[in-house]
């Protein structure tokens, strides 16, 4: 693959998850990423997760297989591994041994709780991440339970994204002089960190401690979705004031004075049941005749089947074919690197 990570050779262990999404994202910039499964367990060839892959059938409860996994290892730049804390050490592919085959090697761990901890050896998933990072309590409506925003925030958020940022700094580290480690991605540390504005907000006393009642979180009347006509959904997001006026321009709203207190939030009730009735005189296409491409910071929501055929993601490929299915484009785009288009695995 071509990419800005050409010529890094990683080897992954499979899993489930933030590890396999930590290495598509590797992959998609060019990383050489190959997959050791477990006999007959190859990953699903048709997903996202498992593209741009090499698969290797490697059984780790042999002596021939670990021998296997550490003479890969040893001409790797990095590893990615997702078992619970103790794992890979009892297999004899902890990180003390793969460093004293290879010293420069990068050892990515991947876990929910992080390596240490009183909750270190606890099974536990997405929701139980963000539940201990505040993220999850942050995330709902006014009065109602926390809803888990999929697994966005802790697995793929916290955890992937947050593993394959500490891999490309670490081998950036060991390519500059630096030596080899062990990068600790914990998803409580990972999802606590993507809340730090929110913790910012909150430490300066413009966020309320409960749900739905601040500005980002559904608590104001122009940063919200709306159901239209036709059983559809919009998003506003008209925050600066010149953005609020054109909502209000455009929406025909601008002799009601009641509008004019924007930042009152005693007002943001009335507001939004004024704008709820509003939303739902028109279908979204009307909304979006009327909005769509306009300073209101507006946009459609768009179910998954939708959103592959929205003419902006259809011209800048946001979703390409790979296999024969549509999937999510690799992120980011470079100005000078040319990438290759994502394949499946072999």
């Amino acid at each position: 693959m071509a990419g800005p990570l050409a010529g890094i050779n990683i080897i992954e262990f499979a899993g489930l998850g933030p590890g396999p999404f930590c290495g598509m994202m590797l992959a998609d910039q060019g990383a050489t990423v190959t997959v050791l499964h477990r006999p007959g367990g190859a990953p699903d060839p048709r997903l996202a997760l498992s593209r741009s892959r090499k698969l290797v059938e490697v059984d780790l409860k042999s002596a021939d297989g670990i021998e296997t996994a550490r003479n890969l290892v040893k001409n790797a730049d990095g590893v990615i591994e997702g078992f619970r804390p103790g794992v890979m050490e009892r297999l004899g592919l902890g990180p003390d041994a793969l460093l004293a085959d290879n010293p420069q090697l990068i050892y990515g761990r991947m876990t929910g709780w992080g390596q240490y901890g009183p909750l270190a050896h606890a099974a536990g998933h997405d929701i139980n991440y963000i539940s201990i990072s505040g993220a999850l309590h942050a995330v709902g409506r006014a009065g109602d339970k926390p809803t888990p925003p999929l697994n966005m925030v802790g697995d793929f958020g916290g955890g992937g994204m947050m593993l394959a940022l500490g891999m490309v700094s670490a081998l950036l580290n060991a390519k500059t002089g630096g030596t080899g480690q062990v990068v600790d991605c914990a998803m409580t540390d990972g999802s606590a960190a993507l809340m730090a504005m929110i913790y910012d907000f909150h430490n300066i006393g413009q966020w309320q401690d409960e749900r739905g009642v601040n500005m980002l979180d559904t608590g104001a009347h122009f940063y919200d979705t709306y159901e239209t006509s036709d059983g559809k959904f919009v998003s506003i997001g008209s925050i600066e004031p010149q953005f609020y006026a054109e909502l209000r321009q455009v929406a025909g709203l601008s002799e009601d004075t009641d509008f004019d207190a924007q930042m009152d939030q005693r007002q943001w009730p009335a507001l939004k049941e004024k704008l709820t009735a509003l939303f739902k005189t028109k279908t979204r296409s009307d909304w979006c005749d009327l909005m769509e491409g306009t300073d209101i910071c507006f946009a459609p929501v768009l179910s998954l089947t939708e959103a592959k055929e929205h003419p902006h993601n259809v011209e800048r490929q946001t979703f390409v074919d790979v296999g024969g299915l549509m999937q999510p484009a690799p992120a980011p785009r470079y100005s000078v690197t040319v990438s290759d288009r994502p394949k499946p695995p072999v």
